[in-house]
């Protein structure tokens, strides 16, 4: 039983699961890249901290829209065009952004013409447009990626290939310091960057996002990602129908209550991560006393972390399906390993500056990020039809959820002058996603019919 359209070789599809990495990593490169600049912009138009804050909340609310948005749309059109073009929308988006200022002016000259002189206005006006543009079109990225790799790969395949897709989350983490630092002139300690200097890596990181599409286009095909009238996967993967996943490796049969579920998941382990990228390096900084250089060489070994952790987590879930174990119990044995790992932060509040403290929290990394493969596998369990829907709405419900807690954890840290009880409410979140998967998920059945043995003869 072939994994793969006909005529396409047995690493196709791998090669596809590389290029979603790769648009994962462009999607955190536009994201990041304000966050980067963020001093510097605020020093030129004189915006403060609630302006930028401001903007970060205008970029998620609009992601919860476009994921909503886009997750519908991507069930009624080809992944082939529709992943293109939500691409390009972003990386306009970010390339508009070096001319926030401009376009500030531009929008003012036809809401309030009297403000179009106040420079700071229209910074801010016009960032804003860019910011909501681009969560807007960056939420596309997940519905588009999810469909793809549910429609090109098995059950036992879709862990390890979510975990190459997610992983460029990371990568582009990395990356983003890298390409700006290189872009900007050196200058003395406390003195000001020159003004303007920031827009050229707005427009670099932009224009290369624009180049992905060509080999997107180039590597598939419209029959590629055809989704038959039923729900089910075109005969270009046979693998991955019905008959193929009976038994013990049977996806649930109802809906609700995995959905249910997924709530709770998507929820928790998004609380961990949002928490510990926001908040880890100024929790290290202020509170442990690491200098801005020793922080920012962490925060670079913490990501590199979290990509082992994710891209771990998959290969062994393929491991373990190809040893005995059913998709669904490797799956959750390795969900509560990284539960378990990522509960190790509980400690981080009582362990002193040095090694064991930074050790600690590489693996909490690893464990953050480890969960989200199989969760987004989860995910794919419920139907091919609406594959697109179900990860749309689910990205809302994580964006509207986690953007209040950002705020909530600000003003606990303010009040009680402690990042204790924020860090083990994060550490512990993934506890209750486990639980509600090992309370609430339904069982597969105990005894496969005979025709499990089409899963394991392919």
């Amino acid at each position: 039983m072939t994994e793969t359209p006909p005529g396409r070789p047995a690493s196709w599809k791998w090669s596809v699961c590389g290029l979603l990495l790769l648009a994962t990593m462009l999607n955190y490169m536009d994201r990041q890249t304000l966050a980067q600049l963020a001093t510097t912009i605020q020093a030129e138009f004189h915006l403060d901290d609630d302006k930028y804050g401001e903007l970060e909340m205008g970029f998620g609310f609009a992601f919860a829209a476009g994921a909503l948005f886009f997750g519908f749309l991507v069930d009624r059109l080809s992944a082939r065009w529709l992943y293109p073009l939500v691409l390009i929308g972003w990386s306009a988006a970010g390339i508009a952004t070096a001319y926030g200022d401009a376009i500030g002016r531009t929008l003012l000259g036809w809401l309030d013409p009297s403000s179009v002189d106040d420079h700071s206005r229209a910074a801010y006006v016009g960032l804003m447009a860019c910011r909501v543009t681009l969560g807007f079109f960056e939420a596309g990225h997940w519905p588009c990626a999810l469909v793809t790799t549910q429609t090109i790969l098995t059950r036992q395949d879709r862990s390890f290939g979510n975990s190459i897709l997610q992983s460029g989350a990371a990568i582009g983490a990395i990356i983003t310091p890298i390409i700006i630092i290189s872009m900007l002139p050196r200058v003395a300690p406390g003195e000001a960057l020159p003004p303007g200097v920031w827009r050229p890596p707005f427009v670099m990181i932009g224009a290369i996002g624009m180049i992905w599409v060509l080999p997107w286009l180039f590597l598939i095909r419209s029959s590629d990602l055809v989704r038959d009238k039923d729900g089910g996967l075109s005969a270009a993967n046979p693998a991955g129908s019905a008959a193929a996943d009976s038994g013990a490796n049977a996806p649930p049969t109802s809906f609700w209550r995995p959905f249910l579920v997924l709530v709770i998941i998507v929820i928790m382990i998004n609380m961990t991560w949002q928490f510990f990228r926001a908040w880890l390096p100024k929790f290290l900084e202020e509170y442990r006393s690491y200098s801005k250089t020793e922080v920012a060489w962490f925060i670079s070994a913490y990501y590199i972390a979290t990509d082992v952790g994710c891209i771990t987590v998959g290969a062994l879930v393929k491991w373990l399906s190809g040893r005995g174990w059913t998709v669904h119990g490797a799956r959750v044995a390795t969900f509560t390993l990284c539960t378990l790992v990522t509960m190790l932060s509980v400690t981080v509040v009582v362990l002193p500056r040095g090694p064991l403290l930074v050790g600690v929290l590489l693996l909490v990394g690893a464990g953050a990020l480890g969960l989200f493969p199989n969760y987004y596998a989860f995910t794919q369990e419920l139907s091919r039809k609406h594959q697109g829907k179900i990860t749309g709405a689910l990205g809302t419900i994580a964006w509207m959820t986690s953007a209040p807690m950002q705020k909530f954890v600000g003003e606990y840290i303010t009040q009680n002058r402690t990042y204790a009880g924020a860090i083990v409410m994060a550490g512990l979140a993934p506890l209750i996603a486990l639980l509600a998967i090992w309370l609430l998920w339904p069982k597969p059945p105990r005894n496969p019919p005979a025709d499990q043995s089409l899963e394991q003869a392919s």
